[in-house]
């Protein structure tokens, strides 16, 4: 005991000199269940770079933390000895407005940089809470609706800089939109949800502010999902350049209404997007669909009811090929009638995605059979000839859930799973960002 007191003492030690603040880990700080024993938080990549290099020496398990929006998303961590907090890291660095490009640091929140971009009437268009960290968001891979337009966050990344687990400091890509130098580093880190390292900046290239926003949203019969699919292929491949293409299928008791709605969100000049909307709505009506216009933001948010770390709600999310929409709409709900549950399902459905939201107070043995009953639906090869036709991620779930379904199912049926883990191996060979994270201890 004595031993495992000193060598606490020294790792704490360590980590106070590379990184003046610190403190003791307490319950708030705890990760499904799992109080670190430090907590971090440092103010640049120097910093970063040296307090990860003293963890290194000492062996522990570290977790970054944005916002900790996502921290409680899939696989929870095996241990957990230091959360590095980016909160102090939390400049906007450089906005060269002329060239439509931001550097800043990772812990930015995504409304403190809407802020400083809506100024020069710009923006980073990505969806995501106002609270969420530029780092998160980029860890995550988090976007909403407009990602059909505008792509995820590895779309709009142009550089990165990115600390290993060893404390060794990484920089990709540059300042200017037209440099493609290390453009992979950027989108290696893009999703990779903490386990190959700690991003410290994110340089990003921005869009102007549309001057007018509109949706268009088209209502089917609640069973109507080839009406549905059939809106949304029309309005992905319609060339009025819609910038989101959602859809939202309410969920509820099994015996009570449902609403079955296609969106689709136009952005643009104030003299074009009225008449653009008309001719969506038409487009809309000649699919089946009640239209209606609306010149607002609009009403598909989504992504803000995504749960935080701790939630009880259940997240399974859903991605594949567009043109098997109709398919996966008929296995969301085979698999939810199988299991007696009906999930709330909403999603960027143009671009391939798409949430089931279950009930808190689902049990946890229908809320596992729905997301092993979808998956065995979805688990084939598509006719495109590059791997499943859907890929079904249980991405939020009480721990009794999550470990009888597992947030990936079977890891070796992942796409690339295999190269996921030679990655990590090479990042960190010591397992030790975010261990468990990814299936297999890894």
């Amino acid at each position: 005991m004595d031993t495992e007191r000193a060598v606490v003492h020294a790792a704490g030690a360590a980590l106070a000199a590379a990184c003046p603040v610190l403190r003791e880990g307490a319950e708030p700080d705890a990760i499904a269940g799992i109080t670190p024993a430090f907590v971090a938080s440092p103010t640049s990549t120097d910093e970063a770079a040296a307090l990860l290099r003293a963890a290194a020496a000492h062996g522990l398990a570290v977790v970054p933390r944005g916002a900790g929006t996502g921290l409680g998303w899939g696989t929870p961590p095996a241990s957990c000895d230091l959360v590095v907090d980016t909160s102090l890291m939390d400049r906007v660095l450089e906005h060269a407005a002329g060239d439509l490009v931001a550097r800043m640091q990772a812990g930015v929140s995504i409304g403190k940089a809407g802020s400083v971009l809506a100024a020069a009437g710009q923006q980073l268009a990505l969806d995501a809470p106002a609270d969420a960290t530029v780092g998160g968001v980029v860890a995550t891979g988090t976007a909403g609706p407009r990602r059909f337009r505008y792509g995820a966050p590895r779309d709009l990344l142009i550089g990165i800089t990115v600390v290993r687990a060893d404390g060794v400091v990484a920089h990709s890509g540059g300042k200017v939109v037209k440099n493609v130098a290390g453009y992979d580093l950027g989108k290696l880190f893009a999703g990779s949800q903490g386990t190959l390292g700690l991003i410290t900046e994110a340089t990003f290239r921005l869009h102007p502010l549309p001057a007018l926003t509109a949706w268009v949203t088209g209502d089917f019969g609640p069973s109507d999902l080839a009406g549905a699919a059939s809106a949304v292929a029309s309005a992905a491949g319609s060339a009025l350049a819609p910038s989101a293409v959602e859809l939202d299928w309410s969920g509820g008791s099994p015996r009570g209404p449902r609403v079955l709605r296609v969106g689709v969100m136009l952005e643009g000049s104030r003299a074009g997007v009225p008449e653009r909307a008309r001719q969506m709505a038409e487009l809309l009506a000649s699919v089946g669909a009640r239209p209606t216009t609306a010149l607002s933001e609009g009403p598909f948010r989504w992504w803000e009811t995504v749960p935080e770390a701790g939630s009880p709600s259940m997240v399974v999310r859903v991605t594949f090929w567009v043109r098997r929409l109709g398919e996966v709409l008929g296995a969301l709900a085979a698999a939810g009638a199988s299991a007696g549950v009906r999930p709330a399902i909403g999603g960027s459905a143009g671009a391939g995605l798409l949430y089931a939201r279950l009930d808190p107070d689902t049990e946890s043995d229908a809320a596992a059979g729905f997301v092993r009953g979808l998956r065995d639906s979805l688990d084939d090869s598509g006719s495109e000839g590059s791997g499943p036709r859907g890929s079904v991620v249980l991405l939020a779930a009480p721990p009794p859930v999550m470990a009888a379904a597992g947030a990936y199912g079977h890891y070796g049926a992942v796409p690339g799973g295999a190269l996921m883990r030679a990655i990590k191996d090479q990042f960190d060979p010591g397992h030790r960002m975010f261990p468990g994270r990814l299936t297999g201890g890894s």
